[in-house]
């Protein structure tokens, strides 16, 4: 192994395989956990989420925001309350009903926790479309540890200027905004209007429509959110930023805008991190179909904090840091969630493992094209020790972020199984159905029709869930695979393989968890020879001639108990 693979194998297992690294107690943090999703209560299930509208003005010499948040929503089931999330630190000045004619009609509300409960005047009716506006402000929750904490981000550049960002994935975008905070209900547009003081400049997502400098010396920036998006994936970046423009032609045909926001002291730096980007993107393309929001850009903001996935601006913190591949790691888990998270979203929590552990396959597949299937092998192998096999990856009951994220019942441990065993199931899989199916599967798990890579308007995003994933995956191979997702995905313990040598005879036979079936074949290495052997009942029998070496499954494709 060479000195740069070693160390980046290191580096990698430790941000990318070890749930600690990757998710911190809020408890040890002294700060009050708070969570995003679980069941949907019944009054936001009564209306479903057209579109978001955020004028917001950043203060930041006061650490404060203020704005107004205006939800169009189409009632689904008759409701008398239309109940949004808002973190109890932000105060709400007045909630209004916007009339057809754009009248404004004073509406009651209540705070209770984090929910702020708006009564209409009379109950809606399954069909209705209303406007809700919520004026409010305050001083946002400070992130303490972003991005694994959520809530904004202060800081300065190293000139002096601010240098502001919000995460909030496991938090929830009610943080720093007004809205439905569920993963199952995704605004079809969104229109977001920043104002900061000039020269400040605002990084947001979608297309940027105009700037318009303002005489008390701030400047609005307006950015439009074309495309369905996850709530945690809205955000803005706020910095002196200068920015790096490229052009990257899609698999598609399209030529699609490629910007780095960077500060002014890293833009010679940043110059690299869009060449490289753009081969990240041609890996991706050739796996998993077109760039899903050709129709916006591909964006980048420089932030203060490690990174995070929001939708066509990540944030990327890894300071230009490049291996001697000239692979940066971090860039390229964020990128992939392109696909893994904002193409193909989980509908709940409970699923979250297709955003992380399916982005955390391919983060290994790369070494594999980068060095080779040795490395890709010494990758997953590194991802297997690590696991905590605590709870199910993929639970069938509705779960919040921190149910995910944290496996003890008081919620202090992290449990990173969602990214690193995820990531190892998918290597299992693709040992058990063989290469051709289960890239197809990949492909069909990100576009489940071809003719969706063709489209731009946002019916190319969809929600998911893992029996989906089961179902393609059946269906690329030819081959029922109940009993494999039973046993990797619904229940956390490993399945353990026993192996005896009797004489002549090798018995190898598999003992599941609770009984399930499991009849996974295995490779056995005998001498110089290896052969893969199928087991039906869970059990096989087979010649080993005297003193022949025997390895039982020499490469590590099967996830299992060691």
């Amino acid at each position: 192994m060479t000195k740069s693979l070693f160390a980046f194998t290191i580096f990698f297992v430790l941000l990318l395989c070890d749930g600690s690294t990757l998710v911190h107690s809020q408890r040890d943090l002294g700060v009050r956990p708070t969570d995003s999703g679980g069941p949907l209560m019944p009054e936001q299930a009564a209306y479903d989420i057209k579109s978001y509208d955020l004028d917001l003005r950043i203060d930041p010499a006061e650490q404060s925001i203020k704005g107004v948040l205006t939800a169009q929503a189409l009632i689904v089931h008759p409701t008398a309350w239309f109940v949004l999330d808002l973190d109890p630190p932000l105060t709400v000045d007045s909630v209004a009903l916007v009339n057809p004619t754009s009248n404004l009609q004073a509406l009651n509300f209540q705070r209770r926790a984090g929910k702020l409960w708006i009564a209409f005047p009379h109950t809606k009716q399954p069909g209705e479309n209303v406007r809700v506006r919520v004026s409010y402000g305050g001083k946002p929750r400070v992130s303490p540890r972003p991005p694994w904490v959520g809530g904004f981000v202060w800081a300065q550049t190293a000139s002096g200027q601010p240098w502001i960002g919000v995460a909030c994935q496991s938090d929830g975008a009610d943080l720093w905004f007004p809205v439905k905070d569920h993963p199952s209900d995704e605004p079809e547009t969104v229109s977001l209007h920043f104002t900061v003081p000039q020269p400040l400049v605002v990084a947001s997502n979608g297309t940027l429509r105009k700037v318009v400098k303002n005489q008390d010396g701030t400047q609005t920036y307006n950015w439009f959110v074309s495309n369905p998006i996850n709530n945690y994936s809205i955000t803005l970046n706020v910095a002196p930023y200068k920015t790096i423009q490229d052009k990257y032609t899609s698999v598609s045909g399209a030529v699609v805008p490629v910007t780095l926001w960077v500060v002014p002291e890293d833009y010679d730096k940043g110059m690299a991190l869009v060449k490289e980007t753009k081969e990240y993107l041609r890996f991706f393309e050739e796996y998993l179909g077109p760039y899903p929001f050709r129709s916006e850009k591909v964006g980048i903001a420089e932030t203060t904090y490690l990174g995070m996935e929001h939708q066509t601006i990540i944030s990327y913190g890894n300071h230009f840091k490049f291996d001697a591949d000239g692979f940066d790691w971090l860039m390229f888990h964020e990128l992939g969630h392109e696909w893994w998270g904002n193409l193909v979203t989980a509908s709940d929590w409970r699923d979250f493992w297709i955003h992380e552990g399916f982005q955390s396959f391919m983060d290994t597949l790369y070494l594999e094209r980068l060095r080779g299937k040795d490395a890709y092998f010494k990758g997953m192998t590194n991802r297997m020790k690590s696991l905590r096999n605590m709870q199910p990856v993929a639970p069938r009951e509705s779960r919040t972020t921190v149910q995910m994220y944290m496996a003890s019942p008081d919620y202090v441990r992290s449990d990173g199984d969602i990214y690193g065993k995820g990531a190892v199931i998918l290597h299992t899989l693709r040992y058990l159905i063989g290469d051709k199916p289960f890239f197809a599967a990949l492909r069909r798990m990100a576009y489940p029709d071809p003719s969706r890579e063709k489209l731009t308007n946002g019916r190319q995003v969809r929600f998911t869930t893992t029996d989906d994933f089961q179902r393609i995956a059946e269906t690329a191979s030819n081959t029922k695979l109940d009993w494999f997702f039973e046993v990797y995905l619904r229940q956390p313990k490993l399945p353990r393989l026993l192996s005896e040598r009797k004489g002549d005879q090798l018995e190898l036979r598999w003992e599941a968890p609770e009984g399930l079936p499991f009849p996974m074949p295995v490779e056995v290495q005998i001498g110089e020879s290896t052969q893969r052997y199928e087991m039906p009942g869970g059990r096989v029998s087979l010649p080993v001639e005297a003193g022949k070496n025997v390895v039982v499954d020499p490469q590590n494709w099967i996830l299992k108990a060691q």
